[in-house]
C-alpha cells in the first residue's frame, strides 16, 4: 500500500490535526488569569450609597485576590522566560473589571485598562526579589500590574456604578469578575 492509500496513516494525520486544533484552542485560554466573586446577600432596604458601594468594591477586591493567587498566573509568568532573556521584547495585556447585575436587566459595567511589561520591569523585580528566576520575577510584576489595573478600571466604572445604585440594580445578586489577559510578546520598536 502506498502512503496515500494507507488508512492507518490517514487516520494518524487526522488525529494529529485534531490534537493541534485542540492545543490551539487551549492556548487561547491559558493567556488569562481570572477571579470571579458573587454576592448573594441582598443589602438592607435602608442601606446608604456608601455602604452599597463598599459591597461592590469588596466584590472587586475578592475577585482581584482570586485572580492574583490563582493557579493560572503561573503559566502566564512562565511565558516571561523568553521575554526576560531577549532584551528587545515586551509584553502587553489588559486588566478588566466587570460588575454583573444578575437580578436586574441592566447591562454589565466593564472597565478595561491596558498595560505593558518590558525587560526593565523584570530587572526591577529582580532587585526586589533577589532571585534571577524569570518566572518568579514575572509573577511579582504581573501581580503589580493586576493591582494597578484593577484600581484604574474601578475608577473608570465608578460613575456607572453610582448610576446603577440610583437605579437600584445592585439590589439582588451581584457578581464581579477580574481578568488579566496577556497578549503574545512583540518586538519593541
Amino acid at each position: 500500500m502506498s502512503y496515500r492509500t494507507n488508512p492507518d496513516r490517514i487516520l494518524e494525520n487526522i488525529d494529529r490535526a485534531r490534537s493541534r486544533d485542540m492545543e490551539r484552542a487551549l492556548s487561547l485560554n491559558d493567556r488569562q488569569a481570572r477571579g470571579r466573586e458573587m454576592d448573594t446577600t441582598i443589602p438592607e432596604s435602608d442601606a446608604t450609597t456608601p455602604e452599597r458601594m463598599r459591597r461592590l468594591f469588596a466584590l472587586v477586591d475578592s475577585g482581584y485576590r482570586k485572580a492574583a493567587h490563582s493557579a493560572a498566573i503561573t503559566p502566564l509568568a512562565a511565558r516571561f522566560r523568553a521575554i526576560g532573556d531577549i532584551s528587545h521584547h515586551m509584553a502587553r495585556g489588559d486588566v478588566s473589571v466587570s460588575i454583573q447585575y444578575l437580578d436586574h436587566e441592566r447591562h454589565d459595567d466593564v472597565g478595561v485598562v491596558p498595560f505593558e511589561i518590558s525587560p526593565r520591569h523584570l530587572e526591577e523585580a529582580k532587585k526586589e526579589t533577589r532571585t534571577s528566576r524569570p518566572d518568579v520575577n514575572a509573577v511579582k510584576v504581573l501581580r503589580l500590574r493586576l493591582r494597578d489595573g484593577v484600581l484604574a478600571a474601578y475608577k473608570k466604572i465608578d460613575p456607572r456604578l453610582r448610576d446603577a445604585l440610583k437605579n437600584r440594580a445592585d439590589i439582588g445578586h451581584v457578581a464581579a469578575e477580574v481578568t488579566l489577559d496577556l497578549r503574545p510578546a512583540i518586538p519593541m520598536p
